[in-house]
């Protein structure tokens, strides 16, 4: 608790953020934790700052300057308080001690994305118990893990009962097994040393536990030893019966090793953390290793609700992550990015310890390696949590009935189409439109676009034009097919079926351009918006609605409106259309790379002699990108069909020059200055 604290409010209407804006004046320069109120008087947000004064200033900055998530939650506050305390070690502790308290709506809250199972021993008991659980951790009882899957626990603790013969049975079995004065099978088959009939005493038992507890928490070589000249003692006093016995036992010991590889050689204890992370959610993974091996996993998703980058996404996960298991702190903990203030947060777990605690960003060798590894878990993590959420048809649903009342929809739109344009430097100008039908990715329907230039070649960087073309290309072909499907109805006879020729009648297969959408999404804000709708204006098209969706602030923007719509943060509308911009970003961008791939390849066969077009195009289908042709070495240029000896020594020569080129300029460029051979 804070040694010294004062607690300040201002209240007010909810209409704006100046109506509860507190005097600058009044609030201290001293570090202090904040949290602001609705109008019932419930906690939305908790924060902490080394000054008062100036972090709750720029929550009272002008909203349009305020970042999306920062702008909603101090529009729906209605009061602002703080409380100042010693140092900012102590900010850290009532931060997280509010946090847990009111669970306020606008601070992000990791939550497990799957029960994991724990290994549990039940210390606190006269004869402690191993067994395994999930759910939250009880007083009294040593946890080890979380494992990703019971089965291997279970299988794990098979192997080593065997060497550390403890208690594993439930109380009831316990009870009755004493009252009998017979123990279980356990007993019998040397799995459990059969406390419960007095086998040994409650003294002995805990010693077991005590070795079982040691060796997990990874003090596995001294005990490994100690059973080797145990064994070997015994077999030099001919007790060969003990020593078969000890043999057994250690093979059991590397069975259960040899599932548990050695990540980091020098045996550290350390928790690695990676995060994976878009604009509406982050997924973060742990592995837990101690004494160089891998002892668990676990992960979580959470919402970004709170402005802030992932510097402030680790301070916020570290802080919820050990407040409270201090026994659960290592030494050492790998992060992706440094806390913004480290050494406060580094104090903050030494002091819960109880001894000193580094945090740090591995730069090379095993741990950045394994972080590495982390990070790619992390990444599988939060795909994995998007499938299964845009899998789910009643949210699917939801979203798509929140962007028909959000933008004002006649029909819920079933079919949504989105675009997107890519170029570099305004060369190799193309674009995407993706589509999605009832809230899924339809890739079959998938086109790509390449933008045209004007009377003289040139294309330029004008992402507007560019959107312009491509919407007015795009409709222009639903527009033909239109025309072709009346003139083939008007062709029908009486007898046939008189619907939409949505099928082309000649391949069988369902017209390109033919459906129109029920939604045009643009990536871009007010002015892709307006080319777009220009667009369908000139082609005389009025029943199609268009938004653009902005990345920066993730705004949804109308056409001739002022202002952006702002969906809630928690919308699963605005999920759904922040995927549907994405994936038109992805696509666009791999038709992009496609084609420069392509383009540098036939700039650099200009040049070979007695290569013409015919064989440079033979090439590309041969080969398909300029990297596989960098790495073809003569024989396989050869093999193409029409390519000789010598022509393919001449191709190969003409690689190797350029990537002398590209290397000359790299070094010059390092050493500042630029030179082109």
């Amino acid at each position: 608790m804070p040694d010294r604290s004062s607690t300040r409010a201002a209240r007010g209407p909810r209409t704006s953020p100046l109506a509860y804006r507190p005097d600058p004046g009044s609030i201290p320069t001293q570090p202090g934790v904040y949290r602001f109120r609705d109008t019932r008087g419930r906690v939305i947000y908790v924060g902490k700052a080394k000054n008062l004064r100036a972090r709750l200033s720029s929550y009272f900055a002008d909203i349009g300057t305020l970042h999306q998530r920062t702008a909603s939650m101090v529009t729906t506050a209605a009061s602002v308080e703080w409380t100042v305390v010693a140092n900012e070690v102590e900010a850290l502790q009532l931060e997280y001690s509010w946090i847990k308290e009111f669970d306020p709506r606008f601070n992000v809250k990791y939550r497990d994305d799957k029960s994991y199972p724990w290994l549990a021993v039940t210390v606190g008991e006269e004869y402690p118990r191993v067994m395994v659980g999930r759910g939250s951790k009880r007083k009294g009882t040593r946890y080890f893990g979380p494992y990703s899957h019971a089965w291997a626990i279970r299988e794990t603790v098979d192997l080593l009962l065997r060497v550390f013969p403890m208690r594993s049975c439930s109380n009831g079995v316990f009870k009755r097994s004493g009252q009998i004065g017979r123990p279980c099978l356990l007993g019998y088959i040397d799995k459990c040393a059969a406390p419960c009939v007095g086998a040994i005493s409650a003294e002995e038992h805990r010693a077991i536990v005590e070795d079982f507890c040691d060796f997990l928490a990874g003090s596995t070589t001294g005990f490994v030893r100690r059973l080797e000249r145990e064994m070997y003692a015994a077999s030099e006093a001919l007790d060969f019966e003990k020593a078969a016995r000890l043999r057994d036992d250690l093979a059991a010991l590397n069975r259960a090793l040899e599932k548990q590889a050695v990540v980091l050689g020098d045996g550290t204890d350390a928790d690695v953390i990676a995060l994976a992370e878009d604009p509406l959610e982050v997924a973060v993974q742990i592995f837990y290793v101690r004494g160089g091996r891998v002892r668990g996993q676990r992960g979580w998703v959470a919402d970004r609700v709170e402005e802030g980058g992932t510097a402030e996404l680790v301070e916020d996960f570290l802080l919820q992550m050990y407040a409270e298991d201090a026994e659960g702190i290592p030494r050492e903990i790998l992060v992706p990015a440094l806390p913004p203030d480290t050494g406060t947060l580094e104090q903050l777990l030494g002091d819960l310890r109880g001894s000193k605690v580094r945090i740090r960003v591995p730069q090379r060798g095993d741990k950045r390696a394994l972080q590495e590894t982390v990070a790619r878990n992390a990444g599988e993590a939060l795909a994995l949590h998007r499938t299964r959420r845009a899998s789910d048809l009643t949210t699917r649903n939801r979203a798509l009935a929140e962007i028909q009342e959000a933008l004002g929809l006649d029909e819920v739109p079933l079919r949504i189409e989105c675009y997107d344009v890519s170029n570099l430097q305004g060369t190799e100008v193309v674009a995407s439109m993706v589509v999605f039908e009832d809230g899924l990715a339809r890739k079959s329907e998938y086109r790509r676009f390449v933008i045209k230039g004007t009377g003289d070649g040139a294309v330029g960087q004008n992402d507007v034009a560019h959107m312009h073309q491509v919407v007015s290309r795009r409709f222009r072909r639903l527009l033909d097919e239109q025309a072709r499907s009346e003139q083939g109805l008007a062709a029908r006879s009486p007898g046939e079926d008189q619907g939409p020729m949505l099928v082309d009648p000649e391949t069988g297969r369902p017209r390109k351009f033919a459906y129109a959408p029920g939604l045009v999404v643009v990536d871009g804000g007010p002015p892709q918006v307006a080319a777009a709708q220009r667009a369908l204006d000139e082609l005389g098209i009025d029943d199609v609605p268009v938004c653009g969706l902005a990345k920066r602030l993730e705004e949804v923007w109308l056409p001739g409106q002022e202002d952006p719509v702002i969906l809630p943060r928690s919308s699963e509308g605005l999920y759904l259309l922040q995927r549907v911009r994405d994936e038109a970003h992805r696509f666009a961008i791999t038709h992009h790379r496609s084609r420069r791939s392509r383009t540098m390849v036939e700039s650099l066969l200009d040049d070979v002699p007695g290569l013409g077009e015919v064989r440079r195009k033979t090439l590309l289908t041969h080969f398909g990108s300029l990297r596989k042709l960098r790495d073809a070495s003569v024989a396989d240029l050869a093999q193409v069909p029409g390519i000789g000896q010598r022509t393919a020594t001449a191709i190969k020569d003409a690689v190797e020059q350029q990537a002398r080129t590209r290397t000359t300029v790299a070094v010059n460029t390092a050493t500042g200055e630029i030179e082109e051979s």
